[in-house]
């Protein structure tokens, strides 16, 4: 099977196609590799890629075979052993998780953001906020803010899973912002004083919820529409 060259989000990336420059889908998504011989096969939602102007369609062996990456989930399994496994499922599903995520159509450009809330329970909040003109940091940080906001200050144990190392970098490592300071400060406000960890999750390597959070931030950008999260206690 060829691959053929793809924007995912701005980026120029290799996706699995056929002779005619149409993408391959196995349940909505597509087989994609940022590097030739980087060794790590991603699939993408089919729905965040679109064809690059000019781009060529290429033969097989331009990719060398390589595994799956595994979600963070499946990996902490893996390497923590059965009795870890267990005890860190039983922990998600008693904390608050909020998954989130930022889209940018240029960047700048038209912008959103996407969360994913799951409460104790596993009960599943979505939302997503257009945010007209801006960069994909301002979109991931955003994207955090809302998760954050809706999480109950009262929970006993919370964490937000964001893919954007700027944001993690700034909000929680001293990173020194030459822009943005206004919304790092507020996203800083809300998280600070709580049970409540910032954790960095890989975009795009099949980790179901982040894939959902990125869906909805593409929605935004592509309606200029907004859903509010609900305020929880």
């Amino acid at each position: 099977m060829p691959w053929i060259e793809a924007l995912l989000r701005g980026q120029t990336v290799l996706a699995r196609g056929n002779e005619q420059g149409q993408l391959l889908t196995e349940g909505g998504r597509v087989e994609i590799r940022y590097k030739p011989n980087d060794g790590r096969a991603y699939r993408a939602a089919v729905a965040n890629l679109s064809p690059k102007p000019g781009g060529r369609i290429l033969p097989d062996e331009t990719c060398a075979p390589a595994d799956p990456v595994a979600s963070a989930k499946t990996a902490a399994k893996k390497s923590a052993g059965p009795e870890a496994a267990a005890a860190d499922a039983a922990k998600v599903k008693a904390e608050w998780v909020a998954y989130t995520d930022g889209a940018c159509s240029g960047n700048p450009g038209p912008a959103g953001a996407g969360m994913v809330v799951i409460a104790p329970g596993g009960k599943i909040h979505e939302g997503f906020e257009y945010l007209g003109r801006a960069t994909n940091n301002v979109a991931e940080l955003t994207a955090v803010l809302r998760g954050a906001e809706c999480i109950p200050r009262s929970a006993a144990s919370a964490a937000v899973m964001t893919d954007s190392k700027y944001a993690i970098g700034v909000l929680t490592k001293g990173w020194k912002p030459k822009v943005n300071q206004e919304l790092i400060a507020r996203t800083r406000g809300v998280l600070a004083g709580r049970a409540l960890r910032l954790v960095y999750v890989p975009g795009h390597s099949g980790v179901p919820m982040n894939e959902r959070a990125d869906e909805l931030a593409r929605e935004a950008v592509q309606t200029g529409g907004s859903k509010a999260l609900p305020k929880l206690s």
